[in-house]
């Protein structure tokens, strides 16, 4: 059951389009080949696990990195060292999300628990690697369940761990991006602890697309063929600088100020793909900021 505080989007088919090269037939089997072989391989980081926390992460980070790979997608990072240079401690990483590809994407930057709608959790082949990434399952028709995931969340940032949130609740196309929800930025503020946004952005060449998104009324077949076919695309991961605990009174001020550090790239200076639709107009276009 829905309710009225149910994060919605008004992206829909009519947003995932335009015309781009694919690659061919003999290119495509060998994704899908190489794409389960790597998620098969998945198995073998249960004994990364035993490893000491750096090399862990690494192991970790390679993996869901080869994992993305496979399916034709270009990592490109910026600011990573941000994630790095700091003490262990407990961070909110807060994204804005297109795709079923943003997980694989974060964590081959940094491996994190995030937190997800439930019904990942039953997604074919990929739900059970997002599961054991440690993610955090929220069921978003159900209120009454939000306090429990919000002191779930702050009693994980408590103990150390980065935990990411999609922070507008839902997927848009890219182009277009929603509200930053408030709710599970409680969590920071419960546990002391920063705020980490980062901008995932997609591409062709020099142009945005909205191929990877995951919007309307598609399954997570129809956008996973989708992504095997398509040729060049990159997803850029930006980390941008930590909010850091006392800048904000509220969880709506906690919100608003990742929001605004994070709409500065949400939308940039290169140029955007043509689409087969106009389901709702893209944000104007502002300079990418370093």
């Amino acid at each position: 059951m829905s309710h009225a505080w149910m994060p919605s989007s008004p992206c829909g088919d009519g947003c995932v389009g335009g015309t781009v090269e694919e690659v061919g037939k003999i290119r495509q089997i060998w994704r899908v080949v190489t794409a389960v072989t790597a998620l098969l391989c998945g198995a073998a980081i249960a004994v990364a696990l035993l490893l000491p926390g750096k090399q862990r992460e690494n192991a970790i980070r390679l993996w869901f990195h080869a994992v993305l790979r496979a399916f034709g997608v270009r990592l490109e990072i910026h600011g990573a060292r941000k994630f790095q240079e700091v003490p262990r401690r407990g961070v909110l990483v807060a994204s804005n999300h297109v795709s079923w590809l943003d997980e694989l994407a974060i964590d081959s930057v940094q491996p994190i628990k995030l937190v997800a709608k439930k019904d990942i959790r039953s997604w074919p082949v990929l739900g059970p690697v997002i599961t054991a990434a440690g993610t955090v399952y929220l069921d978003r028709e159900n209120l009454r369940e939000l306090p429990r995931t919000v002191d779930e969340l702050a009693a994980t940032l408590r103990g150390g761990s980065a935990v990411g949130i999609h922070a507008e609740g839902t997927t848009w196309c890219g182009l277009a991006s929603g509200h930053y929800k408030p709710a599970l930025f409680q969590a920071a503020l419960d546990a002391g602890v920063p705020v980490r946004p980062i901008v995932l952005r997609y591409r062709i060449g020099g142009h945005v697309t909205t191929h990877p998104a995951f919007v309307g009324s598609d399954t997570l077949v129809d956008s996973i063929k989708r992504v095997l076919r398509v040729k060049g695309l990159v997803v850029e991961v930006h980390v941008l600088d930590e909010i850091a605990p006392g800048r904000a009174a509220t969880r709506r001020e906690l919100a608003k100020l990742a929001e605004e550090q994070s709409i500065r790239l949400t939308s940039t200076e290169l140029e955007i793909a043509p689409s087969t639709g106009d389901s709702h107009r893209p944000r104007s276009i502002t300079p990418l900021v370093a």
